[in-house]
């Protein structure tokens, strides 16, 4: 998921996920109006992994924060530290 909302910079985006190897899929962007909450709901993913925005304000800048309270019963959660990377997650879903 990108904040992106140019098409030529989510082109970008996919060009520099493409250049370092990342597993093909699709990259979610905000559209016109949106915010991340909107995506997110959008995608309805079971896991969302997202930075702890630590720089920023912290959970209140988190996009779980602000998906609605339905959906949000039905998305894991898992914050990494910001800056952080993600090497250490396990590589099974079922494990986060």
């Amino acid at each position: 998921m990108t904040s992106r909302k140019k098409q030529e910079e989510i082109i970008q985006i996919q060009d520099v996920l493409k250049k370092h190897n990342f597993p093909e899929g699709q990259l979610l962007f905000c559209r016109k109006d949106e915010e991340y909450r909107d995506v997110a709901e959008r995608a309805m993913p079971d896991v969302l992994v997202e930075d702890d925005c630590e720089s920023i304000g912290g959970i209140d800048e988190m996009t779980i924060t602000h998906i609605t309270p339905e959906i949000k019963k039905k998305v894991r959660s898992v914050p990494v530290k910001e800056f952080g990377g993600i090497d250490h997650l396990p590589d099974k879903i079922f494990e986060l």
